[in-house]
């Protein structure tokens, strides 16, 4: 098996981590996975190109519905070659996958019959899929699943192939994707840095062209920020609009299943399958979709109001896009962030913190030497909250909610950097805590009002790493972000992933 590919293709057991962290650790340094796969496709011949999209394979496919096995064959080759051993942390065996692909085309040979017809795709492993084990990063949690959760049981019924479980910080508490026993994937484009979490495998399978789309989820920024980190879309839907049955919470009344895609077109339409009312999940929720005016107004940050934790450049992108959805015709409005910065600090610095705890039973207190130092640290904070502190926290959001309506009258949606900046694996380990809070500057507020968002890449520093934005909007404005978020995207004129 080539360096780098997981040593087995099922869960990875605890007694392999310590080997599989060595191996990336003292491996020949490497700033960017992304010349490696542009060469490998080069070198192979191969007709896909090197970052997966949904037309791609759907022309491919309406051709010659016999390519769904070829297309097997390159993904499970670029899963092999892949040169980030962190990013999965099980794998469906390759023969069933190859089974998948011909009962399918033995099933329904006509690709047009289902709209992901032959689509491989990947799971964050706090997502149920049935017949691989469900861990939450978090090897002494595991468990195998019966059944599908209902998300994936809908993109499967559509005719989509699950390839495998992704990486993630434990228990989906992080927004670095440093926090996992099964090791920390990195930025596309260097390994020094962080993928961004907690839907860090998800992403990097996107953006290193493994895949065409991975779910995730999004409590505080789960899927925006390593989508930012790796220049692609992240779709955070509309609260409720995705059924998290099946879904190990992390703080269940604000979680979201979410996206990671290639493009806005590709993440909307996979949502589309995706969503649906599931009357077994209490958060599940009915709407219509909402519209936008044809010249929209946008909020953005004040200039006073913008931290970027001295890294300049971001600073400069930020405004750059700020321009650049002005020349797409929308009107700016600068607008008053302080009560959604309010709002965002609640999520752990007020009893929030305690619904993360109450997701996962007892098992933090019996199995305290199973969790990650930094998860466990910030679980055990869970307890100082008491019911008064609940209660008082959920007047306390009603009061900042009045608040932010008076901003909502000024804009139809946001315009915020989706991470003000980005740190090395080296300096998050030495402070995990306080860097990773920065990342959630801009996106732990978001499920709290229930919004819509969508985060697209918007350009790249002068060191070669990516910068990106999240527009955001009230409930149910999925479809109607979906044009101004991908005009941006292609403003930017940044590719998507490797394929810049």
């Amino acid at each position: 098996m080539p360096a780098g590919a997981p040593r087995s293709w099922g869960a990875r057991s605890a007694k392999q981590l310590p080997r599989l962290a060595d191996k990336r650790e003292t491996g020949s340094p490497s700033p960017s996975h992304c010349m490696r796969v542009e060469e490998r496709r080069l070198r192979r011949h191969v007709l896909l190109p090197a970052t997966l999209t949904l037309d791609a394979l759907r022309a491919l496919y309406l051709d010659r519905p016999f390519a769904v096995k070829d297309v097997v064959e390159e993904v499970l080759a670029r899963v092999a070659l892949a040169q980030d051993p962190a990013i999965f942390i099980s794998l469906v065996a390759p023969d069933d996958l190859r089974r998948a692909a011909s009962d399918l085309l033995e099933r329904i040979p006509d690709p047009s019959f289902f709209p992901l017809w032959g689509i491989p795709f990947a799971v964050k492993d706090n997502i149920d899929v049935a017949g691989l084990d469900t861990t939450a990063a978090c090897p002494a949690f595991a468990y195998r699943p019966e059944n599908d959760a209902a998300v994936v049981a809908r993109l499967r019924a559509a005719g989509a192939l699950v390839i495998g479980k992704t990486n993630l910080d434990q228990f989906a508490t992080g927004l670095s994707g440093t926090r996992s026993p099964y090791g920390a994937p990195h930025s596309v484009f260097h390994e020094e840095y962080v993928s961004g979490g907690s839907s860090s495998g998800s992403a990097v399978a996107v953006a290193a062209g493994l895949v065409p789309f991975a779910l995730g989820t999004d409590t505080a920024g789960s899927a925006r920020v390593p989508a930012a980190f790796n220049n692609i879309v992240g779709i955070k839907p509309t609260p409720g609009l995705l059924s998290t049955t099946g879904v190990i919470p992390a703080c269940w009344s604000l979680d979201c299943v979410s996206i990671l895609s290639a493009s806005v077109a590709d993440g909307a339409r996979i949502r589309r399958v995706a969503e649906g009312f599931d009357p077994s999940d209490p958060y599940s929720v009915r709407g219509m979709q909402k519209t936008l005016s044809s010249c929209p107004r946008v909020g953005v940050l004040s200039e006073d109001a913008r931290e970027f934790y001295n890294d300049e450049e971001s600073a400069a992108l930020y405004a750059q896009a700020i321009e650049t959805m002005r020349t797409l015709g929308a009107g700016i409005v600068a607008f008053d962030y302080r009560p959604f910065q309010e709002i965002g600090a609640l999520l752990y610095d007020g009893p929030w913190l305690a619904e993360r705890l109450a997701g996962i039973g007892t098992f933090v207190d019996q199995h305290p030497q199973d969790l990650d130092p930094t998860v466990r640290t910030l679980l055990e904070r869970a307890h100082r909250h008491s019911a008064a502190d609940a209660f008082a926290g959920m007047h306390r959001l009603r009061e900042l909610r009045r608040h932010t309506d008076t901003e909502w009258a000024k804009a139809d949606f946001l315009l915020l950097p989706t991470s003000p900046t980005i740190y090395t694996l080296e300096e998050m380990r030495a402070d995990p805590i306080r860097l990773n809070a920065r990342f959630g500057t801009y996106t732990n507020f978001v499920n709290f009002l229930g919004c819509s968002a969508i985060a697209v890449p918007a350009g790249f520093r002068s060191d070669g790493l990516p910068f990106g934005v999240t527009l955001v909007a009230p409930p149910f404005h999925d479809d109607a972000l979906a044009s101004p978020a991908a005009a941006m995207h292609a403003a930017a004129n940044c590719g998507a992933g490797c394929a810049r």
